[in-house]
């Protein structure tokens, strides 16, 4: 774990924990820093395009901030004095974006076999998506509780879920950050937890990404995670190294 954080990766700590800790005080006031600043589908009436890069200074616990917090600081501090600050901003950020891309191609193809079957079912979609709009304090802007829709309960309940949860966290950004460690330091010894042995970073990464896909695909039920966004990070970062590395990057310093 690197002593020294360099300046990029240190602003990105500091506001990844003070909107953690805004998010906390703002909620007894009827501010949900979730739900304005969290990424919503794009379909969504809660979307805004902002959110694209604001859901990843967002944070939903204790455990999701300190594991991504402690990724940020030991990987990104190392990658950020190899790459320099301006491409390690860049790098981070298109990460983050291509995380929620992946992310939400996957959910589009989700959403679109709801509405059609939903429709099929004489489900009045347009009242589904003016009913799922939510205020600033996270509750349902027009009356849910007494809203009937034809069709599937189940398939309605799965829709408004799509359209009221909010993605959050820096993981797309964060699982970027460990392939990019992988490819540019493939021998790095990583201790684990579990087992607590050292492995080599070039056999753990593919690891990693091999269980988020299973995961992702296997869709666990009730596990709350994004793993096709944490894969989405992982491919705008490979492709992003292979680039730079073959183009011989100039080390930047500065």
């Amino acid at each position: 774990m690197q002593r020294y954080i360099p300046p990029i990766t240190k602003t990105l700590l500091i506001v990844n924990v003070l909107l953690f800790v805004a998010t906390f005080l703002l909620k007894p006031i009827g501010i949900d820093l979730g739900v304005i600043l969290g990424a919503f589908f794009p379909g969504s009436p809660n979307f805004q395009f902002y959110q694209v890069i604001t859901h990843m200074f967002m944070h939903d616990g204790y455990m999701h901030i300190i594991f991504n917090m402690i990724a940020l600081w030991s990987f990104g501090s190392a990658i950020e004095m190899t790459l320099g600050p301006k491409k390690y901003a860049i790098f981070y950020f298109v990460c983050g974006i291509g995380a929620y891309i992946l992310f939400n191609i996957v959910n589009y193809i989700q959403v679109d076999s709801l509405i059609n079957s939903l429709v099929a079912q004489g489900t009045d979609i347009e009242q589904l998506f003016h009913l799922s709009k939510l205020g600033i304090n996270g509750s349902f802007v027009n009356d849910v509780q007494n809203a009937t829709f034809r069709g599937n309960p189940q398939e309605v309940q799965e829709l408004f879920d799509f359209l009221r949860t909010p993605m959050v966290g820096a993981s797309g950004a964060i699982y970027g950050l460990l392939v990019a460690f992988a490819m540019l330091y493939p021998d790095a010894k990583i201790m684990m937890l579990i087992p607590p042995i050292p492995i080599k970073a070039k056999y753990l990464m593919p690891f990693l990404i091999i269980v988020e896909f299973f995961l992702g695909v296997r869709d666990s039920q009730g596990d709350n995670v994004a793993h096709f966004a944490h894969l989405g990070g992982a491919v705008i970062a490979f492709i992003l190294i292979k680039i730079w590395t073959k183009n011989r990057f100039r080390i930047d310093r500065r």
